[in-house]
């Protein structure tokens, strides 16, 4: 490709005239990467600043460097923003494959991975082909890839729009993270419809405050980028949103207030029935989805679906059939014990999970969880006190510490914590120890990790899964059924 096609819509300010016409082999953001015919971007991160490296990445090949700044160099190409502009060239490189897809973001603090895939579950059902961008990876046309962040960079993303253009795929359903957003990864996407799940504390590491973090949130919905937006409208930011979204906006919840609402709620830890009414229409749907944050997430993606004009009956049959999300309030039911494994790892998304199995459990509840390494500080002790207020025991333990000392952060947690505390920085230990405590009908919430398949300690990520742990303690230590009649008598078979 030549570099003047892969510089439209860049923010150009100045490009040498001799440059145009050159051939690109490659886009690298990382110079030791660089080999003859590439181009490199220079961006400024939060520890190394690309610019530093520029005349390293010349002198290995480099057709030219793109910057917002001025180098010292006759291949410098400076541009408003080095971020959109390697979000937008990326784009053209792989052939602005996003622009012949449909593609749906969701963002929010919580459920966007369950929106995500429940409303390409749906349009699977409806007969559309449909790829999955988010937080387990990419899933398109049987395949499963792993992305290494909630929204790839840009070249990667596009990377996987071509791939899913070039084996079908009619829609893309991505979750959109506000790190991405607030980085600009996603210019030069044209969205078929924006969703917003809620928003609540997290990252405020990166966005120092609330308003920042819902800020970059809100830029999903401004300057074109969705051609309609299905919004959580039982949130104090929904105001803010409205006022300075450019598009039309669908709101959702619980109540009749909203133009997509949901009512009659009956659940178990089965699942769900309630009725959905969507601007007036009210349809009866059934769900394998348990919660009433996951009612509310049934809500968001029933929206999108009749948005796109998805027959109600395929709506109500996608809705009854969906394949679980891995990590999303999922329950192991074995020998009499219930066990929810959940990704919560915010504040809300904490309370909620404890609230939920609250409320359908018949005994105690148990909380385990830990809080990353890092990352938001400020979350931790206000986590703690959620836990100590929502659950009749708490067992705190490590989840991803990274370079923190585990103890170190459990203590931060332990901070907001009034009652009974059991404290296992192992965090296997910790699940086995209270599934051999805490087996006389409670129910023990394992929080934090999901479906992660790795613990992430002092630069290195070792195997690791919760759904493992469960599991092989079960098979180390039931005993098999000897007369299938107790069995029935013991279970209330009949």
């Amino acid at each position: 490709m030549l570099l003047k096609d892969l510089l439209v819509g860049c923010g150009v300010q100045s490009c040498p005239h001799f440059l145009e016409n050159a051939e690109v082999a490659d886009i690298k953001i990382d110079h030791r990467q660089v080999q003859k015919g590439d181009i490199f971007i220079a961006l400024k991160g939060e520890n190394h600043n690309g610019n530093d490296f520029a005349l390293q990445a010349l002198e290995k090949g480099a057709v030219c460097v793109i910057s917002e700044e001025d180098l010292h160099t006759k291949k410098c190409v400076k541009v408003d923003n080095s971020r959109a502009a390697y979000a937008i060239a990326s784009k053209h490189f792989f052939g602005d494959a996003c622009d012949d897809l449909r593609v749906i973001a969701v963002t929010g603090t919580n459920g966007k991975t369950t929106v995500a895939n429940t409303v390409a579950s749906v349009l699977e059902t409806a007969g559309a082909r449909v790829g999955v961008i988010g937080t387990l990876g990419a899933r398109f046309n049987g395949k499963n890839l792993d992305t290494g962040f909630t929204t790839p960079d840009p070249y990667l993303l596009h990377k996987l729009f071509a791939q899913m253009k070039n084996e079908g795929q009619e829609f893309v359903v991505m979750e959109a993270s506000a790190h991405a957003l607030a980085l600009d990864k996603l210019e030069g996407i044209k969205f078929e419809m924006g969703v917003l799940t809620n928003i609540t504390e997290d990252h405020l590491d990166f966005f120092g405050d609330m308003a920042s973090y819902a800020k970059a949130k809100f830029r999903l919905f401004k300057n074109g980028r969705v051609k309609m937006g299905i919004v959580y409208g039982d949130t104090d930011y929904y105001s803010h949103l409205l006022s300075s979204a450019d598009v039309p906006i669908i709101t959702y919840g619980v109540g009749d207030r909203f133009d997509v609402s949901g009512g009659n709620i009956k659940q178990s830890f089965a699942g769900s029935r309630f009725v959905c009414n969507y601007m007036g229409a009210p349809m009866q749907i059934q769900t394998p989805l348990v919660g009433g944050y996951n009612i509310e997430n049934a809500l968001a993606s029933i929206a999108v679906c009749r948005s796109l004009g998805i027959d109600e009956k395929l709506i109500q049959l996608g809705m009854s059939c969906l394949t679980p999300v891995e990590g999303r309030f999922n329950v192991i039911s074995i020998n009499g014990q219930n066990v929810i494994i959940d990704f919560a790892h915010t504040p809300d998304g904490l309370a909620k999970v404890l609230e939920t199995a609250k409320e359908l459990a018949k005994g105690k509840v148990v909380a385990i969880f830990g809080c990353g390494g890092n990352r938001d500080r400020l979350k931790r002790p206000i986590m703690g006190a959620i836990a100590s207020k929502l659950a009749d025991e708490v067992v705190l333990t490590s989840d991803n510490p990274r370079f923190e000392e585990p103890i170190e952060i459990i203590r931060e947690i332990q901070a907001g914590i009034s009652g009974n505390l059991i404290i296992e920085p192992n965090r296997k230990k910790a699940i086995e120890i209270s599934l051999q405590r805490y087996n006389n009908g409670e129910t023990i919430v394992i929080a934090g990790k999901g479906g992660e398949r790795y613990q992430e300690i002092k630069g290195r990520k070792y195997p690791y899964n919760d759904f493992d742990v469960v599991y092989n303690y079960f098979r180390r230590n039931i005993k098999p059924v000897e007369k299938l009649d107790a069995y029935e008598e013991e279970n209330d078979i009949k």
